[in-house]
């Protein structure tokens, strides 16, 4: 078989040994675990593209287990191709970790798109893992599994023991086709992209002036990462003084290993120079250090590398290189490599104990389930909640007792009971948490050793049916709650001390007696949290009903009004001012002369009911300026009422097609943000609103907005990631995740938000058959095509007429495109929505201020006040300076 040192190709579910169209030999997996498909996708004829290996979404973890050599820096690589392979059509959503440490979620959202990780990382053992676990939706599965061993100090950073380089961005500028360049043309197979691809997560915004270049001559590039020949035989010159690119992130925010690569490529006349300088906004240092090639390289078409070894970046990179004044030539970008740091999860602290462990068993399959003893999930036999417990009970086992268990300082119980172990019971000492010792049915000889009483949480021990001899330790009748001892013709206990009553001989008993205390306990728990839950629920039980005459709760509670006076309030119901779902809304003023809106409940159904009462109970608790004031209800001769506060100016949606300019919809936005806010993170426990839409966003009298209707409100559970709930809202505003999974999440208020900031930017609805075109029915889908080809005005309403910052609209694109992503874990917080909302009014009043600046001109809209993670090394000025790599 062919064979490149150091590189693995792992083939997930093939069947046959072969070399691909680069000449890279690949194997089959041959894992004892998962199933396998066969693949077809239109474009896609690589033959480790055709299967794919896939597992069950149950709580285990499906692991890969790579040899390495320890010291050593590799690059390690995933695809993933779904191509329908279980006919369900339904997108995976999993995790994939390295060892411990949580490595990326993969997310199907294009059953023919290739979904690729990449990771660098310093081998410190012989082995390294890769598992795939915690299935959300579908089934984990895997297509390829790459391993590429690097020499010499490539990718090193002082960090690397600590730390893995998560590959988010390698791109070769000026490159002439499509087509990516990697193995043989760089001899670390590196997937270096081509800048001409407009992906979601690539480049847009190529500036004005920026041409290709390219050369034939070779190029000197044997020093630290060693980028190919090839990629730095072509790049890109700002003619006109500058090269401007943004680029979105993948797993950004975060700290990043940056570099770029440089080389002089084209001829310059004696006189002429070539230096510019990196802006980045928010970094004034970054922007001071001058580049000049031929200073840094001497002589022609030499590689030079600087870059930023710890940088903090936005998940959305604007980047820009400006030439000097004292230079005649515009800036020169041959690549750039950008990692993001990932830190490392050390995991189980017995992990290397165990693996000694199974060395004895290296054979038996259920010792070959791979990756963490304990995480992300414990491997079948083992318990890892508050402690690790061994489980191998009937596995067959012979021999001794390993020695290295032993020596597992966190084992809280041990199971090794129906077994064929023979010899004696070892000395456990130097496992002080051990609870409990199963060692019952096996063939051990020998006495009970004393050793035992020094278990300072020793509290049930089971030896009974073994070869044991001798007498029980008196010390030991007296510690143990639990002790089995039967089944031993040669061990008995003292007959010169009574036995205390606490002493159980009979394994039956005992069983009996923790069956009974788990079951009071259980039944002790449930009833409390029923408990807790209904002091704490804010939403009704169907069978209450909320009476004219009764308060709904204590102070907090809402007035209750007659239907007498709504009635005389309304003029006998004479305005009709809007209508929905839930009934008609109708204008009326109160003897005080307070305005007021009075919803009017339509069905008297259950579901409707219950909404009321939801709203009630709910907008009695809640108070803030953004959200619609709740002044009572009325309840009475087979009406249900409730009355608000006016709102003189309607609905967003209503003003969406007239004349608002851009700077009132950020305020807008920004209302609705804070009104959402404090749903999400100032009520205890959080309020999802579950109807966001532009039809549910009020405004008064001085145009603030005001989120209203909660009938289809949920309380989040403490604790809980999500809440199961029968899918409410409004189709295109209606989080896709939510609608397929039915799990609620606060995640599904941020996609309808996101929906409503699309909204804003375009004037359009969320749902139209005319508007978007052929192959799109709603704003989302018509947006992301825009936006994330660069091309925002596309979708910017005619209305403003170019009186708008663009790049206060560029940060709202953004934003609203992460809002909309399709799976939750993806979207941003209200939090974060509601700073880039105000970041962009602020960039609005900026620009009023500069009379000078053209309204649209182009801006960055990278923010780079980001705090670092307390695990990560702080930033000296030393390593925050450039380096010359």
């Amino acid at each position: 078989m062919l064979c490149l040192a150091g590189f693995v190709s792992l083939d997930c579910g093939g069947k046959e040994n072969f070399t691909d169209e680069i000449g890279l030999p690949w194997t089959p997996d041959e894992l004892r675990y998962g199933d396998i498909s066969t693949i077809s996708v239109a474009n896609e004829t690589r033959k480790q593209y055709t299967t794919v290996r896939h597992f069950p979404a149950d709580s285990r973890k499906y692991c890969y287990t790579l040899d390495v050599v320890s010291r050593t820096r590799y690059l390690l690589r995933a695809s993933f191709l779904y191509g329908n392979f279980d006919a369900n059509n339904v997108y995976p959503k999993f995790d994939i970790f390295v060892g411990a440490t949580h490595w990326s979620t993969i997310v199907i959202s294009d059953a023919n798109t290739i979904e690729m990780r990449e990771l660098i990382f310093l081998a410190l053992s012989p082995t390294v893992s890769v598992c795939l676990s915690n299935a959300t939706t579908g089934k984990p599965f895997i297509s390829t599994l790459e391993l590429r061993q690097f020499n010499g100090s490539v990718y090193y950073t002082y960090t690397e023991e600590h730390f893995y380089l998560s590959v988010s961005a390698r791109i070769n500028f000026g490159a002439d086709s499509d087509a990516p360049i990697r193995y043989p043309d760089d001899p670390f197979d590196r997937i270096w992209e081509s800048d001409s691809i407009k992906r979601a997560n690539y480049l847009v915004d190529v500036a004005a002036g920026t041409r290709k270049i390219s050369t034939n001559k070779s190029i000197e590039v044997s020093s630290d990462e060693m980028p190919p020949m090839k990629v730095m035989q072509s790049g890109v010159v700002g003619t006109n003084g500058s090269l401007t690119y943004r680029l979105n992130l993948d797993g950004f925010p975060g700290f990043a290993w940056a570099v770029t690569y440089f080389a002089e490529i084209e001829d310059l006349a004696e006189n002429e120079s070539r230096k510019f300088r990196l802006v980045l906004p928010g970094h004034p240092d970054i922007s001071k250090p001058v580049v000049n090639i031929e200073e840094n390289a001497p002589g022609k078409y030499r590689l030079y590398e600087p870059g930023y070894t710890n940088l903090s970046l936005p998940f959305v990179l604007s980047f820009k290189f400006s030439k000097t004044s004292d230079s005649a030539r515009g800036p020169l970008l041959n690549a750039m490599e950008i990692n993001e740091y990932l830190e490392k999860n050390d995991g189980s602290p017995d992990g290397e104990v165990i693996s000694s462990v199974l060395s004895h068993y290296s054979s038996e399959e259920w010792a070959q389930e791979g990756g963490d003893p304990c995480l992300p999930v414990p491997w079948s036999w083992l318990l890892c909640i508050g402690g690790d417990g061994s489980l191998l009970s009937s596995k067959n086992l012979t021999g001794n007792i390993p020695l290295e268990i032993t020596e597992l300082t966190g084992l809280v119980e041990l199971w090794l009971d129906g077994n064929m172990l023979t010899g004696p019971i070892p000395d456990f000492t130097g496992c002080m948490d051990l609870k409990i010792i199963h060692l019952e049915n096996n063939q051990l000889t020998g006495a009970l050793p004393t050793s035992l009483v020094n278990l300072p949480n020793l509290r049930e021990l089971y030896v009974q049916n073994n070869m044991l001899s001798g007498t029980v330790p008196s010390d030991l009748l007296k510690k143990v709650s639990f002790l089995n001892y039967s089944g031993n013709d040669n061990l008995r206990k003292d007959s010169r001390r009574k036995t205390p009553l606490y002493v159980i001989i009979g394994s039956t008993v005992g069983a009996a007696v923790l069956l009974l205390a788990t079951v009071i306990s259980c039944l002790f728990k449930h009833k409390g949290k029923n408990r807790y839950y209904e002091q704490n629920s804010l939403v009704s039980h169907p069978s209450q009903s909320l009476e004219p005459t009764k308060s709904i709760g204590p102070a907090e509670a809402a007035h209750c009004y007659s239907f007498s006076e709504i009635e005389k309030s309304t003029n006998n119901f004479e305005k009709k001012i809007g209508s929905g779902g839930f009934g008609v809304v109708y204008y009326g003023k109160l003897k005080d002369g307070k305005e007021i809106a009075v919803k009017v409940l339509t069905s008297n159904s259950y579901q409707g009911k219950r909404e009321f009462s939801n709203e009630v109970i709910l907008l009695s608790r809640i108070h803030h300026r953004n959200l619609v004031q709740l002044l009572g209800y009325c309840r009475e001769e087979g009406n249900s009422m409730l009355i608000y506060e006016f709102m003189h100016n309607g609905t967003l949606k209503e003003h969406l097609y007239g004349n608002i300019d851009w700077k009132k919809r950020l305020e807008i936005a920004e209302d609705a943000a804070k009104g959402i806010e404090y749903l999400h993170t100032g009520c205890v426990p959080a309020v999802i609103h579950r109807d966001l839409k532009s039809s549910n966003i009020l405004l008064d009298r001085q145009m603030k907005a005001k989120v209203s209707d909660f009938g289809l409100s949920k309380l989040a559970v403490d604790g809980a990631s999500h809440v199961s709930s029968i899918v409410r809202g409004t189709v295109g505003y209606l989080d896709p995740e939510y609608y397929i999974s039915q799990q609620l999440t606060d995640k599904s208020d941020i996609y309808s938000f996101g929906v409503i900031l699309l909204e804003l930017i375009s004037g359009q609805e969320a749902i139209s058959n005319d508007s978007f075109g052929a192959n799109c029915r709603n704003i989302v889908q018509w947006a992301k095509l825009h936006i994330e080809s660069g091309d925002i005005q596309g979708i910017i309403d005619p209305v403003l007429q170019n009186k708008y910052d663009l790049q206060s609209m560029w940060k709202i694109a953004e934003i609203a495109l992460m809002c909309v992503q399709p799976h939750g874990h993806m979207r941003p917080s209200i939090s974060e929505v509601l700073k880039e909302t105000q970041d962009a009014i602020a960039i609005e009043r900026g620009s009023e201020g500069n009379s000078d600046e053209p309204r649209n001109s182009v801006h960055s809209s990278v923010n780079m006040d980001l705090v670092a993670p307390e695990s990560f090394l702080s930033i000296d000025d030393s390593i925050a300076q450039p380096t010359a790599r």
